[in-house]
């Protein structure tokens, strides 16, 4: 069931988020994960302690290189820091990429509270990429800041992710893992209506890099055919267990276990 990924992402050198979940998600989900890194983080649980950017034209050479000899089934965004990145990353797409779906997510702030976009980028991850998605997969904090509104329950949520629709994308999955309450809830909205999803909240301070490992899990969806539906709900399952079998490392907001469906199989 391959398909081929391309992942534009920064690193996480403590393996939880970014590039390294988006390997480990898209490989267990017997698809294929090529790279385009846009920056170094040290980072570990507790934090992103230093970044260190990747110059635009660098990233060019990757996804050039990548997609003109193994090519891309699917796209998935992670950190774009800057215009420059967001500007360059769009160039490439619409040069190389033109009809590949893309997973937009809009990461802006880590775990631990660091942000990882500069205020001035988010007109341009708006404007330049975002009409650009196949999916768009903002969590709460990052809707609010995309549609400028504050989101304090599932009603909220159906109005944010339809007014998102408005960008361009062709569907929001707005996830509501930041409200407060025993379950979660995810919204997914397209020009046809709303999906709703809904699971028991997981009591743990284990759940760096969720955000990362849906959106890669989605975009694997894509890649080996399936429809975003669907896509969505094995994603949702693929974290959902990744969350309730983490290995409790580290002193603050510890990785999943990608690796789950070794175990049980």
């Amino acid at each position: 069931m391959k398909g081929r990924v391309l992942i534009i992402a920064g690193s996480d050198s403590g393996g939880g988020a970014g590039i390294q979940a988006d390997i480990k998600t898209v490989t267990m989900l017997d698809a294929f994960a090529a790279t385009a890194i846009t920056a170094l983080t040290a980072q570990n649980t507790e934090g992103v302690h230093g970044v260190l950017p990747i110059d635009p034209a660098f990233i060019r050479q990757q996804m050039e290189v990548v997609l003109d000899d193994i090519g891309a089934d699917a796209i998935k965004t992670g950190m774009l820091h800057d215009t420059a990145v967001i500007e360059t990353v769009a160039a490439v797409l619409a040069e190389r990429a033109p009809t590949i779906p893309l997973v937009l997510d809009p990461v802006m702030v880590a775990k631990g509270g660091a942000p990882l976009i500069r205020a001035d980028a988010i007109d341009a991850l708006k404007t330049v990429l975002a009409p650009r998605a196949a999916v768009l997969t903002p969590n709460l904090p990052e809707a609010e800041i995309l549609c400028g509104r504050t989101i304090g329950d599932v009603g909220g949520m159906r109005e944010a992710a339809r007014a998102l629709l408005a960008l361009g994308c062709r569907a929001v999955l707005l996830k509501g893992g930041h409200l407060d309450g025993d379950t979660i809830h995810d919204v997914l909205a397209t020009e046809s209506g709303f999906t709703e999803w809904t699971s028991p909240r997981i009591d743990s301070r284990h759940t760096h890099g969720t955000g990362c490992t849906l959106a890669s899990a989605i975009a694997a969806g894509l890649a080996q055919g399936m429809a975003v539906a669907a896509s969505i709900e094995r994603a949702r399952d693929y974290v959902l267990r990744a969350i309730a079998s983490a290995p409790g490392l580290g002193r603050g907001h510890g990785p999943l276990d990608h690796a789950h469906p070794l175990w049980s199989r």
